[in-house]
């Protein structure tokens, strides 16, 4: 299996051209520094993503902005948004709050980026 990935760890945007199996990679090129081949190698074998979105307060017309403390793996982000979809807080809320503890069992707390 062949990828283009475009790096996004510095704003060169470097194209990395990474091949191999779902477990390995056989071959990394295209990357103009050791953080770009670990980005270009992550991104290959296992993708993850920093989780951004909203969640209901109760008994308001309002949402509270949350996201993940780390990043989820990227199999994952349908069903944790399922999870935030059926999420309803109670004020107060105050940034950082934990909202959704390990969420979908992925080690990532949902916490709140703003406050309610």
């Amino acid at each position: 299996m062949k990828k283009e990935i475009i790096c996004t760890v510095c704003p060169i945007g470097c194209h990395i051209l990474a091949e191999g199996t779902k477990e390995e990679i056989t071959s990394i090129e295209g990357f103009t520094c050791s953080r770009g081949k670990e980005y270009g190698t992550q991104e290959f074998l296992h993708p993850v993503r920093i989780l951004t979105s909203t969640v209901k307060v109760d008994g308001e017309d309002r949402l509270v902005p949350v996201r993940s403390d780390r990043p989820i793996p990227k199999e994952l982000l349908m069903d944790c948004m399922a999870v935030i979809r059926e999420t309803v807080v109670k004020t107060p809320v105050n940034t950082y709050d934990v909202i959704i503890p390990d969420i979908c069992g992925c080690g990532a707390n949902i916490v709140a980026t703003g406050c309610a």
